[in-house]
């Protein structure tokens, strides 16, 4: 199985950005953990803080991949584009988030993303990544 993890703007900043909402692992040390997890699985990693790369990542992966975890950050809720990218390949998506955006401010509430995933996992740390993973592999 070979997925792929793409996250979007700020993401790069784990570790160091709110660890109160975010922790203190940047996503290079817990990305190590996962793959040594899943070693049966191969797990490609992408992040951009640019609204254009992560629509041409979806659009790359999209009909190659078993599957992509998104985590389209602050995009989520503004990005009609990466909406339209996810609604546009046939490679499955789980979009996942780290924080529970639904206890976060109201524009946190609302998903581009979400109308056409296969899934949702929203709130558990890091750990969201990994519930994403176990989803593709059920």
């Amino acid at each position: 199985m070979k997925l792929i993890i793409i996250n979007g703007p700020n993401l790069n900043l784990l570790g160091k950005r709110e660890p109160d909402v975010y922790g203190t692992s940047t996503f290079e040390d817990y990305l190590i953990t996962l793959r040594n997890q899943f070693q049966e699985v191969t797990i490609d990693y992408f992040q951009s803080n640019i609204e254009g790369e992560l629509i041409d990542q979806i659009q790359q992966a999209g009909f190659t991949y078993d599957g992509i975890v998104l985590n389209a950050a602050a995009y989520t809720h503004t990005s009609i584009g990466i909406g339209d990218a996810v609604k546009a390949i046939t490679t499955p998506v789980i979009e996942v988030h780290i924080s529970n955006t639904f206890s976060r401010e109201s524009f946190r509430h609302q998903s581009f993303v979400s109308p056409n995933a296969k899934g949702i996992i929203i709130g558990f740390g890091l750990d969201s990544y990994r519930l994403a993973v176990e989803s593709f592999l059920i």
